[in-house]
């Protein structure tokens, strides 16, 4: 059955990457919900998509040159006063039940792989309990390839955008993937057929897509039978699995 797993909480229903978010999908019932790291000043991970902090918070600039104390206290937008989560927000409410966790580890404000971030996400995935439970997904092959190393996650997935399969051919793709250890792939559901899939899971892969935010491509996404759909709209994805 396809995991339906909430993308920054769900962002097309409620403010993305926020506490409430996380609590809405996870009541909703999704398998998993998915945030995006980055480290503040003081070496905390904070959970936000940008590496800066003008779309999402009524913050300026980058989010790095912010201790957790200052992001916190920021407010998100339409988010009733919330401030910025810390990993170990996200993290204290998902030890309380059994649903999964998709973790991203950013790149760095200048675009560049941060071992760093990833060494103090395991850190905190550890105080809670929570590495099993956890796949860390990740763009930069290099920081797959690290996590793998780490072991005991439940999945490290490399994400991997459509202009791939372009320029390297599906081959490259899953030679990348081999390369880093990965056991899942992720990519724009734009770029998913069945061959695509019928390739993919050929090499060993668990395959998963994000960007099904619409009842067609989440409708589309289900009808292949891939392992995991991150979608911004995770009600309707789990109303659609239903049906």
């Amino acid at each position: 059955m396809t995991e339906i797993i909430a993308h920054r909480g769900g962002a097309i229903l409620w403010p993305e990457n926020s506490m409430s978010a996380f609590r809405n999908a996870i009541a909703a019932g999704v398998d998993a919900v998915e945030c995006d790291v980055h480290l503040s000043a003081d070496g905390e991970p904070m959970v936000m998509h940008d590496a800066t902090l003008e779309r999402t918070s009524n913050g300026q600039g980058p989010l790095a040159a912010r201790s957790a104390d200052e992001l916190a206290g920021l407010k998100l937008v339409s988010a009733g006063g919330e401030g910025v989560p810390r990993l170990s927000d996200l993290l204290g409410l998902v030890a309380q039940g059994r649903t999964g966790l998709q973790v991203e580890v950013k790149a760095n404000a200048q675009g560049r792989p941060d071992p760093r971030l990833l060494a103090r996400v395991l850190t905190e995935l550890d105080r809670f309990g929570l590495r099993a439970r956890t796949e860390i997904i990740v763009f930069e092959a290099e920081i797959a390839a690290a996590a793998v190393q780490a072991g005991g996650l439940r999945n490290v997935a490399w994400l991997f955008a459509p202009a791939m399969i372009r320029h390297l051919g599906l081959e490259g793709v899953v030679a990348i993937a081999r390369r880093t250890g990965a056991s899942m792939v992720e990519t724009h559901e734009s770029a998913v057929n069945a061959d695509v899939l019928a390739t993919l899971r050929g090499a060993g892969l668990r395959v998963g897509a994000w960007g099904a935010n619409r009842e067609p491509a989440i409708a589309r996404m289900l009808d292949l039978g891939l392992d995991a759909v991150a979608t911004d709209d995770p009600v309707l994805a789990l109303w659609l699995r239903r049906r």
